[in-house]
């Protein structure tokens, strides 16, 4: 495990607290808890832009092969 120290503002501060209490769980492992969450949503986002992207690519290429089989006589 590794320390970091950051900066939160007091709003968030005291609403994370509020939910600690009623949730009994460290501050620690909530804090960790909600970065896995965050990366796992942001790898899903990156995924489907990646996916959109490569999709985009296809869809021309795609239409580009369509094109050239129009041109060809029966």
């Amino acid at each position: 495990m590794k320390t970091i120290s950051f900066q939160i503002d007091e709003k968030t501060l005291v609403e994370t607290e509020k939910i600690l209490s009623q949730k009994n769980t460290s501050r620690n492992k909530y804090i960790s808890e909600a970065i896995r969450a965050y990366n796992s949503k942001q790898k899903r986002e990156d995924l489907k832009q990646q996916l959109k992207n490569e999709s985009k690519l296809v869809k021309e290429e795609s239409l580009t092969v369509l094109k050239e089989f129009e041109t060809i006589e029966d």
